[in-house]
């Protein structure tokens, strides 16, 4: 075995695409899962990146935004919210 250790650590984060019925995804290993807290039925939203990679998220990133604009709001209407919640 000719393999250098920086090989086989690089192998132990690798994940295949395997077909899952009519889709296909990925097997995350146990410990990546406990890890990172990751239970069945999770959701992870893929987010693309500058450069062609991409980043799993456990925060929806529409929902993200959608609050942005809610906080812009709040700030901007700061007293007449306050007069309305009177």
């Amino acid at each position: 075995m000719n393999e250098n250790p920086k090989d086989l650590r690089a192998d132990s984060n690798a994940l295949q695409v395997r077909k899952i019925g009519n889709s296909i995804g990925f097997i995350l290993p146990k410990d990546t899962a406990a890890r990172f807290n990751l239970k069945e039925g999770d959701k992870l939203f893929l987010m693309e990146q500058p450069g062609g990679g991409f980043t799993l998220t456990p925060h929806d990133p529409d929902f993200e935004k959608a609050m942005e604009i809610a906080r812009r709001g709040m700030k901007r209407y700061h007293n007449a919210l306050a007069e309305l919640a009177k």
